[in-house]
């Protein structure tokens, strides 16, 4: 049996292989104007194409930093304006996501399968909307983005991160293939600006993530529901805002 924990704290099961009732969250969440900040207990091993920290990392903490247009003068580099906001945030060592997205509509998921617990958090917003091998104009609305944390609780080596990170962008894309979000009559199919971070415990003595593994599946699972609560608020927040996004019937 699969259980999905969700950050209301309502449990919801689905048939599958025997697991464990999620436990407490790998993190601290917190919260302040326009900073989104997950740390954990002790550093963990991250993988991530982060604008100030790509790569293999070893960090404490994620932060979601909301930097919107008005904080990007054309005029100015912006990559530099958004160093120093990371800086005057004392978030330089935290693994960073950069989004227009209220950081205060994040979403939780937590999933165990077996021995494996996998949690997610994350924000989406899709007005940057793709879809793979063909790109659109840019848009005049607020990016938002999507940019996603996946905590797996087993420790992954350098090659089983990387098939994680791959699973979870599998997630993340079929979520919003599910959700029928088009633009421009056209299915999309992810963002022009995502991110994703995936982490685990330092050790690396586990070698496989893949989809037939209990890790595979308790990924996938936890990133696909954040994902899909978090298109159904954008949906909803973007509605007054009548974006030149629509759901296909």
């Amino acid at each position: 049996m699969r259980q999905i924990e969700y950050a209301s704290g309502q449990v919801a099961e689905e048939t599958g292989a025997q697991g464990t009732h999620p436990q407490r969250l790998p993190i601290e969440l917190s919260h302040k104007p326009r900073v989104l900040l997950a740390t954990f207990g002790e550093p963990q091993k991250m993988l991530s194409w982060s604008l100030t920290k790509p790569g293999f990392q070893v960090a404490s903490q994620v932060a979601w930093i909301e930097i919107r247009d008005a904080d990007l003068p054309a005029d100015q580099d912006a990559e530099e304006i958004i160093v120093n906001r990371i800086a005057a945030a004392k978030l330089t060592e935290a693994i960073t996501l950069i989004t227009s997205r209220d950081v205060s509509r994040h979403h939780v998921a937590q999933v165990a399968v077996e021995d494996v617990v996998a949690t997610c958090v994350n924000t989406v917003g899709l007005a940057n909307a793709e879809r793979i091998g063909q790109r659109f104009a840019p848009p005049s609305t607020p990016l938002g983005t999507i940019n996603t944390l996946v905590h797996i609780s087993e420790p992954l080596s350098g090659g089983a991160l990387v098939e994680a990170i791959t699973i979870a962008a599998q997630a993340r894309t079929t979520a919003i293939l599910d959700s029928r979000v088009s633009r421009s009559g056209v299915a999309i199919t992810g963002t022009g600006t995502d991110c994703i971070v995936v982490a685990a415990p330092p050790g690396g003595s586990v070698r496989f993530a893949g989809l037939h593994t209990a890790i595979g599946e308790a990924i996938g699972a936890a990133v696909y529901h954040a994902m899909r609560d978090g298109i159904a608020t954008w949906l909803q927040d973007t509605e007054t805002m009548r974006l030149a996004v629509r759901v296909e019937s």
